[in-house]
């Protein structure tokens, strides 16, 4: 294999950048100052894919890229949002208004938060019939990357809205117990971005992108146990064993709201009514299972959902051991291989790009590689050595010019700040 490729890496946000520029651009559009700037990062999921709506155990921690608002509070019940990915295309909204299936493209996650906050009840969270908005959003969270661009914007909007709200509102959380916070009320806002996915974009995901958004913290993975969202930070300092994450955006984009992700579902749940449990995650046994199903299609989604859950319990373990060298790097590497088999073999939802890039890095030296997010396209994660990283990513951006494909894009991770006010 030629190994002339130029790997093309992505530049890492400037925050102060970012912040100056969000304020600048709402001036432009509004005409007057925003009383703040808030953020959200996309997420990279390690570990637990399709898990999160079964009941598994999920290994998320936040990237370094974001999704900044600018806000001012109005008075007048009416939400107003601009976009810089969406130039020219303003939209406005009376909040009490918004129904499900009335809106289209990017307003429906921004509009879907105001609507979700006033479904999940709690007077520290619906908004007051006087509150309203002006938005100002740039996100650079890669947009179909499978980097929770959706709930990088879902998040940084109910954050946004929720503090604009505390002037008007009769309840507000106190200063020390704000957003930036309180873990409890992170998790509820999780849950209204939930919402707001599922029912007002059409997308039935589970909880894993908007918690690990909200509730991970810098240098640290999420531990995420999905039976009742309970979660505990684990040190996640890659760095310091001279190793690095390396993220290969293959520009292949995918849509969670074409059918792939509910048909997986939908299996999984048949799968679970079969065998008479509540949730995959209480299987016991996974042959008797599969023997049970009589169905390959239906034991081979379980399959992975199983072993899936499985390899995230021993990985957190791993990380609760101590760092990842030695046996345990080889171990942690093995994992994550496994994990793509799984989801290329028994849930087939990888794709030729994916597959491709997983490979050409496993053959240049990393440890381990596998698909993240939910597939069809997006990205895949390999584990390396950092004075390896650059041979790798040109590893994978000569396969895909052997195969006159567009060239990947590659980002070096670091696990990121959760989403919080910035200014």
């Amino acid at each position: 294999m030629s190994m002339t490729a130029t790997a093309q890496w992505a530049a890492l946000p400037d925050h102060s950048a970012e912040i100056a520029r969000v304020r600048e651009e709402f001036i432009t559009a509004y005409g007057y100052e925003p009383d703040g700037v808030w953020s959200a990062p996309g997420r990279l999921n390690l570990l637990g894919e399709y898990i999160d709506f079964l009941g598994g155990s999920c290994l998320p921690m936040p990237l370094p890229y974001r999704t900044y608002v600018a806000g001012a509070l109005r008075r007048d019940g009416v939400l107003r949002a601009s976009s810089l990915q969406m130039p020219g295309d303003e939209r406005t909204v009376v909040i009490r208004d918004i129904q499900p299936g009335h809106l289209k493209g990017w307003f429906t996650y921004v509009a879907g938060v105001a609507w979700a906050m006033n479904q999940e009840g709690g007077r520290d969270i619906m908004l007051p019939d006087e509150f309203g908005a002006d938005l100002l959003i740039n996100s650079r969270v890669p947009v179909g990357g499978g980097l929770s661009s959706s709930a990088a914007l879902e998040c940084s909007t109910a954050l946004a809205l929720l503090e604009l709200s505390c002037p008007v509102r009769d309840e507000c959380p106190e200063a020390d117990a704000t957003p930036a916070d309180s873990d409890a009320l992170r998790a509820r806002l999780a849950q209204v971005c939930i919402t707001a996915e599922n029912k007002m974009a059409g997308a039935h995901t589970g909880g894993l992108d908007q918690t690990a958004s909200l509730r991970c913290r810098q240098g640290h993975a999420l531990a995420l146990d999905c039976r009742d969202m309970s979660a505990r930070q684990v040190p996640f300092d890659l760095s310091a064993v001279g190793l690095e994450l390396l993220v290969i955006d293959t520009r292949a984009k995918h849509s969670l709201a074409d059918g792939q992700y509910g048909s997986r579902r939908a299996d999984c749940e048949e799968s679970a009514r079969i065998l008479g449990v509540g949730q995959l995650v209480d299987v016991e046994d996974l042959d008797e299972a599969t023997a049970a199903l009589g169905n390959e299609r239906l034991a081979a989604r379980t399959r992975h959902v199983v072993s899936e859950i499985a390899r995230t319990r021993a990985f957190i373990e791993l990380l609760d051991e101590g760092p990842l060298e030695g046996v345990r790097l080889a171990v942690a590497g093995a994992l994550l291989n496994d994990s793509h088999d799984s989801l290329r073999d028994d849930y087939e939802v990888s794709c030729e790009e994916l597959d491709v890039a997983v490979e050409a890095a496993r053959a240049a030296g990393a440890h381990g590689a596998r698909m993240t997010g939910g597939g069809f396209g997006g990205s895949a994660i390999a584990l390396v050595d950092a004075h390896a990283v650059e041979g790798v990513a040109r590893a994978v951006a000569a396969a895909y010019a052997e195969r006159g494909w567009e060239p990947p894009h590659f980002i070096r991770s670091l696990p990121g700040a959760p989403a919080g006010r910035l200014d």
